[in-house]
């Protein structure tokens, strides 16, 4: 007999890795910048740059007056595509490793009866209707804060399952009243999976839903949990260089318009700094060549 290694642990760890020192090498790339850095948010006003008000425990970020250079702008940019990459690709990797993962029982036995029950009355009948939009959808409801986030996340994927679970229960009934509900039940269960990406997409920094929690905990298989907690790590990482790199394109759009509001020139020097972080300090994240 021949040992053959896994198809998912195959394909799946090597891309992994090229991820993780795609990721490393763009922090690196920070590590000799000057045009930009951080100052504590609890500096004198004067001293203060600037953070978006939804960011307000981070320190605020400082540009040059006028703005980054042009050269500087479009290299942020790079990276920031870089890191972009690096979230697609493990998001889309935990995805399916997570779709592979069974559904515990535990996670079965607390669902609601019906999907009418777990979505509640008004969302029920906006995913019913006859004429579905998933953006006009989101955009009705209250989407405000990361709990009302998850708590759509979760009420969506138990009502998937409770859809898929009488669709399999009833798969053996052949009269056309049963094969017209599961028309209907197939039609809004694509509804839902269309509403879920749309939430990773706008959303892709979320924390795990209680399926996903459920899963996790109950799973048995060691490929599936490495795959899944190093692509969930590469996610969570890659969600916040972006995040960090989009603080400094803000605080440089803002020098601009207050540069083109006075008048003023954009300054042709970076300002001398004797105390200066890189994004990877920031995030609190090492990159130590000596413990791969």
């Amino acid at each position: 007999m021949v040992t053959k290694q896994r198809k998912d642990l195959l394909m799946n760890v090597p891309a992994l890795k090229k991820l993780d020192k795609m990721l490393t090498d763009c922090l690196d790339n920070f590590k000799d910048q000057t045009e930009f850095w951080y100052v504590s948010k609890d500096a004198n006003e004067s001293e203060k740059g600037v953070q978006r008000s939804d960011k307000w425990w981070l320190p605020t970020v400082k540009v040059p007056p006028g703005g980054l250079s042009e050269e500087s702008r479009k290299w942020m940019q790079k990276q920031k595509d870089c890191a972009n990459q690096v979230l697609k690709a493990s998001m889309a990797i935990n995805a399916e490793i997570l779709a592979e993962m069974e559904i515990p029982e535990s996670y079965m036995e607390n669902l609601p009866k019906n999907s009418r029950d777990s979505l509640g009355e008004v969302t029920y009948k906006s995913i019913t209707l006859e004429y579905f939009d998933p953006g006009q959808f989101l955009s009705s409801i209250d989407l405000s804060s990361e709990h009302k986030i998850l708590d759509l996340k979760n009420k969506i994927e138990a009502s998937m399952i409770i859809w898929k679970r009488k669709m399999n229960q009833k798969e053996s009934r052949s009269s056309w009243n049963s094969s017209s509900k599961m028309e209907r039940r197939e039609l809004f269960e694509e509804r839902a999976e269309t509403i879920l990406l749309l939430l990773k997409q706008r959303f892709p920094g979320l924390p795990q839903s209680l399926l996903d929690i459920s899963k996790i905990e109950s799973n048995k298989d060691i490929g599936h949990a490495v795959l899944e907690s190093y692509s969930r790590v590469l996610e969570s990482l890659a969600n916040t260089v972006m995040n960090r790199i989009e603080d400094v394109l803000y605080a440089d759009e803002v020098a601009q318009n207050s540069s083109d509001a006075n008048g003023t020139p954009a300054s042709s020097q970076t300002p001398k700094v004797e105390h200066t972080s890189t994004i990877s300090d920031l995030i609190g994240w090492e990159a130590d060549q000596g413990d791969t």
